[in-house]
């Protein structure tokens, strides 16, 4: 069976800027895949070209040379079947949370009989139902990122593209997030790839892990995550998830020459915060 996405031997190169006399090569020969169903994270280095390589599957970059294949035909351009939740939740502010996530379907001229229902249930299963009719400004910034996942939900893609979506979030509402995704997952069937700093967030909710070294981009290792499903939060006090994690992170420290962004943060770990919501 072929993979739902693949990446063959991609390489991207932004054009030259200002006095600049080349380019910056973001990507260099990158290779990776995703299966159908499965949910594949992308750890790296800031600046390592993370956002690039799904920036390429959606089709917003045409990669300088390489194949990206979906269900193993090429693509070419942006289309529905491959949708982006970005970090920063992009709501309409002048729409309801039920017409932001209605959208798309009602822009295709698709009946309301048809996609009415469907909305209603998604908006339900990511946690809304009782903001329904509540403006983005109403909204916490988890809320608003549940409304964003739900909007792509919708519209049935094939695969869902995450670009550090919880990355702004608080270890608590991040954490309750992770969970969120992970029912979503197993509901609807979803192949994804999830963009993050944070090991412990690509470990708890990933199948693998591609781990990528700094600029230009390469993929530096592949990693299956062994932990079964459904994941409980006892994986954490693991030893294998302590060893995946530390070789993981000095991985990284190794090629960016700085840590990873989670160990200088002033706001507890998501470790912390699981302990502290375990013992509440």
């Amino acid at each position: 069976m072929r993979p739902k996405v693949e990446l063959i031997n991609v390489t991207h190169e932004f054009a030259a800027q200002g006095n600049s006399q080349s380019g910056t090569v973001a990507l260099a020969s990158i290779d990776l895949h995703i299966n159908e169903r499965e949910i594949v994270a992308l750890v790296g280095p800031s600046g390592c070209g993370k956002s690039t390589v799904l920036n390429v599957i959606a089709g917003f970059v045409h990669p300088t040379c390489g194949q990206v294949l979906l269900d193993g035909s090429a693509l070419s351009g942006i289309g529905p079947e491959r949708l982006v939740v970005f970090q920063s939740p992009a709501l309409f502010p002048w729409l309801t949370v039920l017409d932001n996530v209605t959208f798309g379907p009602r822009m295709r001229g698709v009946a309301d009989s048809i996609y009415g229902t469907l909305a209603a249930k998604i908006i339900a299963d990511v946690g809304l139902s009782d903001f329904t009719h509540h403006y983005p400004y109403q909204l916490s910034g988890g809320m608003r990122q549940r409304a964003q996942i739900a909007r792509a939900l919708v519209n049935n893609p094939k695969v869902l593209l995450l670009d550090e979506p919880f990355g702004a979030l608080d270890a608590q509402t991040r954490l309750e997030m992770q969970e969120m995704l992970l029912g979503i997952w197993e509901r609807y069937g979803a192949t994804i790839l999830f963009i993050t700093h944070d090991v412990e967030e690509a470990l708890f909710l990933a199948d693998r892990m591609y781990v990528m070294s700094a600029r230009p981009g390469r993929v530096q290792c592949e990693i299956k995550v062994p932990f079964e499903r459904p994941r409980a939060y006892s994986i954490f006090g693991h030893e294998e998830f302590a060893r995946l994690k530390g070789e993981i992170i000095s991985q990284l420290h190794e090629t960016s020459g700085t840590p990873p962004r989670e160990e200088g943060s002033s706001q507890p770990s998501l470790s912390e915060a699981r302990a502290l919501r375990k013992g509440a």
